[in-house]
């Protein structure tokens, strides 16, 4: 294969129409506010720009550090990242996938990481996460398998 060609045509498409890949800190300082100065550059650059990929890995990153060094809520992390979704600079891969997982993160207070994998079991039709984690038995939409 060429150096910087696309292994699949959908894909030299899809980067064609792409701007760039967000970083968590645009993304954690426009939401956060924090520090001021580099805040308001990451809230221009969001509004000034199109076509802006937040990726799984890094929205998964966002959630945990507003949770974990931010100290923000469950369900005040859930709202700002559906907002994050929703702003029209930014696309991602699945948003339903993510916004299942949200739901699911808000609701029945697991990490993330195992309401991205309960919302990927359900929407594939998998329907089973393999796991040591008894708390996935909470949602009923999934069957976990113990090894």
């Amino acid at each position: 294969m060429e150096r910087g060609a696309h292994p699949h045509p959908q894909t030299a498409i899809a980067a064609a129409q792409l701007s760039a890949f967000l970083d968590t800190n645009i993304v954690i300082r426009h939401l956060t506010g924090d520090p001021p100065a580099m805040a308001k550059r990451a809230t221009r650059f969001l509004a000034s720009n199109r076509d802006l990929i937040l990726t799984n890995l890094v929205f998964a990153e966002c959630l945990y550090v507003l949770q974990s060094f931010y100290e923000v809520e469950p369900p005040r992390v859930a709202d700002l990242m559906r907002a994050m979704i929703a702003f029209p600079a930014i696309q991602v891969v699945d948003s339903d996938l993510l916004l299942r997982a949200l739901e699911l993160y808000e609701q029945k207070r697991l990490d993330f990481a195992d309401t991205y994998l309960v919302a990927a079991a359900e929407l594939s039709g998998v329907g089973a996460v393999a796991s040591f984690d008894k708390a996935i038995d909470r949602i009923p939409s999934v069957k976990r398998i113990a090894p």
